[in-house]
């Protein structure tokens, strides 16, 4: 049975707690700054993840009994937190905050939180503590760093934020991973009382020690619910992270087709793209839409795998048309078009030559 309380006292702190920061932000000066990746205008306050973090790290407090896996999490949540925070007052370089990422993920792993055995199709099964902490890192980093830079709409890294702590918890709930439920429960309800301010037009952002925080918790909360099981089980947090992913790798490869750095902010993310066509609030929507279609696919294939899999593919088939004509990596990156014409252009002229 539900225990209403993780949902109801978590959302209710977030909701008092955000308008009293969006005060402290005018005498703090904590203002989001304005420039040409930007799409807001006018004085608004950059630390609401402040909201978040105090909403969930109190409930967590009252509702649940911390063991050496949770304190991880928390230890690790909070570096992320606060090394967001100290770069939303004063800013501080990439590397130094990829440093903290590595920092955190090292605490997960030192409080049990990895992945230990990866199962891959075939009957291969790695069992090696190297890769298991490599991979652990990674994921972490990944996750962690695919939330950050999807968070440049209103509303768009919460509320995609919450549909994949919620879709988590609810297959948590169904493999009866109680601990994993009620931390996703009160993590997504933390986050929803932020979002009645934070929807388009927002009057508060959540800054990088909101976003940092959620990537990392959803990377460690993940972990948690998945850890030591087959690939199978593990694709389902990869698969609810899809659109995130796929825009992290895509602007690694784009930066690197320019020749820019890989942590060197540009405007060319699946949101901005969007934005372009549909404006500000559809774009929020297809974006948190295209999350819950991939969280279904992730549901559905816990029950039919060739279902939810083939599913699966025509989502990814579309975000990849999508790429390709958006010239969203390069202009000259659209391998499946191009398969696409060669084999028109060859059945065109096996038709001629009939």
């Amino acid at each position: 049975m539900l225990n209403w309380n993780i949902i109801i006292i978590p959302f209710l702190i977030s909701c008092v707690l955000t308008p009293v920061i969006k005060k402290y932000s005018i005498w703090a000066k904590a203002y989001a700054k304005e420039n040409n990746r930007t799409v807001h205008h006018g004085i608004i306050s950059r630390i609401g993840g402040i909201a978040i973090y105090c909403a969930f790290l109190i409930t967590v407090t009252i509702t649940m009994d911390p063991d050496q896996a949770l304190m991880g999490i928390i230890y690790g949540g909070s570096i992320m937190f606060f090394t967001g925070l100290v770069d939303d007052l004063i800013d501080i370089r990439p590397p130094v905050k990829l440093f903290f990422q590595l920092i955190a993920a090292i605490v997960l792993i030192i409080n049990g939180v990895s992945v230990d055995v990866i199962h891959l199709p075939f009957g291969i099964v790695i069992h090696n503590e190297i890769i298991s902490v490599l991979f652990t890192i990674i994921w972490v980093a990944g996750i962690t760093n695919s939330i950050n830079l999807i968070d440049g709409l209103d509303g768009l890294a919460g509320g995609m934020s919450v549909i994949m702590l919620v879709v988590i918890a609810s297959m948590a709930w169904m493999e009866r991973r109680l601990d994993v439920a009620m931390l996703s429960f009160i993590l997504a309800a933390s986050t929803s009382g932020f979002l009645i301010y934070n929807s388009h037009p927002a009057s508060i952002f959540m800054g990088d020690c909101g976003s940092l925080f959620l990537g990392f918790m959803i990377s460690a909360i993940s972990l948690l619910g998945f850890k030591g099981s087959t690939i199978v089980t593990l694709a389902l947090p990869m698969l609810l992270l899809m659109i995130p992913i796929i825009d992290t790798l895509s602007a690694i490869l784009r930066r690197t087709i320019k020749g820019m750095k890989f942590m060197q902010a540009d405007k060319s993310h699946i949101h901005h793209l969007l934005m372009a066509q549909f404006g500000h609030t559809k774009t929020v929507i297809i974006m948190c839409g295209l999350t819950a279609l991939f969280g279904m696919c992730a549901y559905v294939y816990l029950f039919n795998t060739k279902i939810g899999f083939a599913v699966m593919l025509l989502l990814l088939l579309g975000v990849e048309i999508f790429i390709e004509k958006s010239a969203m990596i390069s202009e000259h990156f659209h391998p499946l078009m191009s398969l696409y014409a060669k084999i028109r252009k060859k059945m065109k002229f096996s038709h001629e030559s009939s």
